[in-house]
């Protein structure tokens, strides 16, 4: 009999998603994740951004300026 190795997702309790958060504002998700959230990797954490934040600050984000200088 083969066994599956730990950590492979099968039994125990399903991990409940985290709720996004923008990382300006504070504004929530809604849930589903709204595809006009824009996210941004930043000293290797992911910082997710509203649709209005994302408006506001479009030059700053193509110019991949962390979001510490807008």
């Amino acid at each position: 009999m083969t066994s599956l190795p730990a950590g492979s997702g099968q039994g125990g309790s399903a991990k409940r998603p985290v709720p996004l958060v923008c990382a300006r504002c504070g504004v929530p998700a809604p849930a589903p994740h709204p595809a006009t959230w824009t996210c941004s990797v930043e000293d290797g954490t992911p910082r997710y951004f509203c649709a209005a934040c994302s408006r506001a600050h479009l030059r700053a984000i193509e110019g991949r300026l962390d979001s510490t200088w807008w």
